[in-house]
């Protein structure tokens, strides 16, 4: 069941407009679906419907996987109004690329080039970053609407960009959380590739992103930022005043008793609770015994203080061979500065889940979000290692937080039938949409599209009639872009013999089964797997007896190459094995999981797990090196 949630208008004045803007005054707010767990520690309780009151007692962090649009407005539903702390974003830069995730098999380091794709052996088309302009501008604008929504009214938000579409996201930010509220932009280092000497360029190498940083009201105050790689001496030692001024609504959690004192009126303490306790065993917070105050020292050779040229810190990393990964400095930076711990961090654009993995190591709570499969899949791998860790350091870590849940929002049935799978095929292409053309369906670049019905393949007349339409419009000078999915033999012939006596309007097809960039759309095998399950009175031994993945092997044993890479074990192609030892055919709740730590480990493919003494289903859920999945199921 849908909610309608009302949006509140944009506080700023508009400066920046494009075909198609539209305010945002309501958001539909679909149901989530919790489809996974990952709970080590303790045991995430079945709350039914996902609330933050129902959260409020016994919180576990959240990985959405679908549409941002759609779980933001599930989380304005949801109760989360007003609620996160910190917003980081790494929305795509409209940077006219396809982002592709590399990936090598497991215990080899051979590669291949794959025909047509121009990709190397494993790699695979992570996230499009292909826009229309107008499109990408309104698909910002809502999500940074929504965004806004959801921000505390302490809260901040870090928007990460380049110089492709910084300029105009500026602009709308400006509109959305009014101009008051803009604190800094920030130019963040990113990695150099190098020219080759006396070579002309057209342009010099990008040298910066940029972090667009807002808050939410403009009393909202932060710390600055500290190089603690660099030393700085600031003299000799001194103490000073532990309040700091306050602002209506500030923050409770730095307004508390110490030394039997509040802060004055107006103001606050600089730190939290737990920190200034901790400050105070050790020596570096105390009470001035002249007036009485708190006073908290300050050392020398402390870190160097930043401004916004942050040159210490690289923007990207390359530890999850996830394309645009970011650093997790950069991440910590942001997330120290703004929030403290147990406050509430989202990221709209996951990839390879930094947010979350930083969030999780400072001990804040966290939701993410992203419409990637492979993203979601990254992030949960990621999470689990570092929540296995922390709860491996026993006495020096708390288990608060060491769980995740992951929902899905708004997931239902596609039959790939007229409709709706002409517009999965306008998504699968990046086609821009023209609803006022009777007979084009978009835009392709500096095409117009016509796409052909699916029910048929493409004819002879199918060309006639967009011929017969082209004739209606003399003055329309641009080629036309067909797609289909099939064509009849004769087709091939007479696009060749049109296109050569048409200087203008020619034709160019996209068969949507074999076309080199565009094709396999509705061709795919899913993985296969062969899995043993015995049983032991309370324990049961799994084994992985067999195992193939079809999209792997067509890309290592296409018969247009040369050099063929031969699989000799199948456990090379698996990159997670995941187990449920009692799986309720909804929810699969993660009791084990095999990650292996290097690249060039495999998976071992026999383990031993304590299991229920009544009957229990088994499932196995073994995810290859291009993040397909496949669930197997045994009862014993």
């Amino acid at each position: 069941m849908t909610e309608s949630v009302k949006v509140t208008a944009a506080k700023g004045r508009p400066m920046l407009n494009w075909v198609g803007k539209r305010p945002l005054d309501f958001v539909k707010g679909f149901p989530a679906q919790l489809v996974e767990v990952f709970d080590p520690a303790t045991k995430i309780e079945r709350i039914g419907t996902l609330t933050f009151e129902k959260l409020k007692t016994k919180w576990h962090n959240l990985i959405f996987h679908g549409d941002n649009k759609e779980v933001l407005g599930f989380l304005l539903a949801s109760g989360f109004r007003d609620k996160v702390d910190l917003v980081y974003i790494d929305p795509p830069f409209d940077s006219n690329a396809n982002y592709i995730r590399k990936v090598e098999l497991r215990g080899t380091k051979e590669r291949v080039k794959v025909e047509g794709e121009g990709y190397t052996l494993g790699e695979q088309i992570q996230y499009t970053d292909i826009w229309a302009n107008d499109n990408y501008l309104q698909f910002m604008y809502e999500r940074l609407l929504l965004l806004k929504e959801l921000m505390a009214p302490s809260g901040f938000i870090f928007l990460h960009c380049d110089y492709h579409r910084g300029h105009y996201l500026k602009l709308i930010m400006d509109e959305v959380f009014g101009p008051e509220n803009f604190r800094n932009e920030i130019v963040v280092k990113r990695v150099q590739k190098n020219f080759v000497e006396g070579e002309f360029i057209k342009s010099m190498n990008n040298a910066y992103d940029t972090l667009l940083m807002y808050s939410k009201s403009p009393a909202s105050k932060f710390l600055p930022p500290v190089d603690r790689e660099t030393k700085q001496d600031d003299g000799e030692e001194n103490w000073h005043g532990f309040d700091a001024p306050n602002w209506s609504g500030g923050r409770p959690n730095l307004y508390y008793e110490l030394f039997g004192k509040y802060p004055p009126p107006g103001n606050v303490w600089r730190w939290t609770k737990e920190r200034a306790l901790q400050a105070i065993r050790g020596g570096t917070l105390r009470q001035n015994p002249t007036s009485r105050k708190p006073e908290y020292l300050v050392t020398s050779n402390r870190g160097a203080m930043v401004n916004n040229l942050w040159a210490d810190v690289l923007a990207y990393s390359f530890r999850e061979d996830y394309p645009t990964e970011k650093s997790e400095k950069l991440l910590s930076r942001i997330i120290e500065i703004c929030t403290n711990e147990d406050d509430l961090v989202l990221d709209g654009f996951v990839g390879s889940g930094t947010a979350a993995a930083v969030s999780q190591k400072l001990r804040r709570r966290w939701i993410v979000v992203d419409v990637n499969k492979g993203a979601v899949q990254t992030t949960s791998k990621r999470l689990q290692e570092i929540i296995k860790e922390q709860l491996s350091k026993k006495g020096t870590e708390s288990n608060r937080y060491c769980d995740f849940g992951v929902y899905k929002v708004n997931e239902y049935d596609l039959q790939l039938l007229g409709a709706e799978a002409k517009e999965l095929a306008v998504e699968h292409i990046g086609i821009l949409r023209t609803r006022t053309d009777r007979f084009f369906d978009g835009t392709l670049g500096n095409t117009l599209v016509k796409i052909i019905d699916f029910n048929h393949p493409l004819t002879l007349l199918d060309l006639q009639l967009i011929q017969d339409e082209l004739g209606k419009r003399p003055d329309e000078n641009r080629n036309i872009t067909v797609v289909c999915l099939g064509k009849e033999l004769a087709v091939t012939q007479w696009l060749e013999d049109y296109n050569k006596k048409h200087p203008v309007n020619k034709f160019e097809l996209i068969e949507l089964r074999t076309d080199s960039k565009y094709g396999r759309f509705l061709v795919f095998r899913p993985p296969e797997a062969r899995v043993e399950v015995k049983r032991h009175q309370n324990k049961a031994t799994i084994e992985l007896k067999d195992f193939i993945s079809p999209s792997i092997v067509e890309r290592v044993n296409d018969p247009e190459k040369l050099v063929k890479v031969k699989i000799s074990d199948f456990r090379s192609m698996i990159d997670v094995v995941l187990i449920d030892n009692n799986y309720d055919g909804k929810v699969f709740r993660i009791v084990f999981s095999d990650v292996p730590n290097s690249k060039s480990d495999l998976v071992k493919g026999t383990y031993e797990i304590e299991i229920p003494n009544n009957n229990t289903t088994i499932a196995v859920k073994i995810i290859d090196m291009l993040g397909q999945e496949v669930l197997v199921t045994k009862s014993i």
